[in-house]
């Protein structure tokens, strides 16, 4: 992954444009997503198959989007988050779910996240089919726990469960 000259948390957040990824980011949101799975699962993923799946997401907006956070003065993409869509029968709408956050190490605790989420929040509530918005955490990921509920987002008082055919868990 490229260094990137971060702004810490001693400077201002230099101003921070949010876009909806095209595929000309696809190596990026590729380095970010295997930075992702290594530092919060402790996960290699297969690059050739992270790659696919990407720039399948890219050419379907069906299956969701990407959106970039990256500084003005620089256009270098620092952070991204993934939105894919579930649809509530309860509701008669669709929950954008929240995936594939990640800000570059240099630029964390500066308020990219914070940018993401509220261009999410602005986005959503101008659609009338988005029912709300969720994501999901690892359970020992404290810090984003806490960086959630500080944005006001709650526990479901769900678990997730899963049979994944393609990373299977390990202990």
């Amino acid at each position: 992954m490229t260094s990137l000259q971060g702004s810490g948390t001693d400077s201002p957040l230099p101003e921070i444009r949010i876009r909806q990824a095209v595929i000309d980011d696809l190596n990026e949101v590729v380095d970010f997503n295997a930075a992702l799975a290594r530092e919060t699962e402790g996960k290699q993923l297969e690059l050739v198959r992270l790659q696919q799946g990407v720039k399948a997401l890219l050419n379907n907006p069906e299956h969701g989007f990407y959106l970039i956070a990256e500084p003005l003065s620089s256009g270098k993409p620092i952070g991204q988050l993934l939105i894919t869509y579930e649809w509530s029968d309860w509701r008669n709408g669709v929950f954008w779910w929240i995936q594939s956050v990640y800000v570059h190490q240099t630029w964390r605790r500066c308020g990219v996240f914070r940018r993401l989420y509220g261009h999410v929040l602005e986005e959503a509530k101008i659609r009338s089919n988005v029912a709300g918005v969720r994501l999901y955490v690892e359970t020992k990921n404290s810090i984003a726990q806490q960086v959630y509920q500080a944005l006001g987002l709650c526990p479901a008082g769900y678990h997730v469960y899963e049979l994944d055919f393609v990373l299977p868990k390990t202990s």
